[in-house]
């Protein structure tokens, strides 16, 4: 299962560097703010990108014992979004000791 996730989680943060840089390259985010801050679904869109910001850092605090780490995390997260989600979580799957799975993936906390 680890090994799956592995996988997944890799492919998930390819694809989004991917999408992110391939439409920032025709599409600048900051010329059409006002625009996309228009339309109801953006607005709800990033309502619901916050929102799992939330639940990712609550989990980032628990994981994590350095305060400096859990500000590094919330600004990646912010910034970043699935990207750093990705990222976080491949980092966490690649931190296991052979023989751990699911259980010390989202219990154990970082020393």
């Amino acid at each position: 299962m680890v090994t799956a996730l592995k996988v997944i989680f890799s492919g998930l943060l390819v694809w989004m560097c991917y999408v992110v840089i391939s439409t920032s390259l025709h599409s600048n985010l900051f010329e059409q703010w006002n625009f996309l801050g228009g339309i109801a679904w953006m607005r709800a869109t990033l309502w619901d990108f916050y929102a799992n910001v939330t639940v990712i850092f609550v989990w980032v605090c628990y994981k994590e014992k350095s305060i400096g780490l859990k500000i590094l995390w919330l600004l990646l997260l912010v910034c970043l979004g699935s990207i750093a989600s990705c990222a976080y979580v491949l980092i966490q799957l690649f931190r296991l000791k052979p023989g751990e799975g699911l259980r010390e993936f989202f219990s154990k906390q970082n020393g």
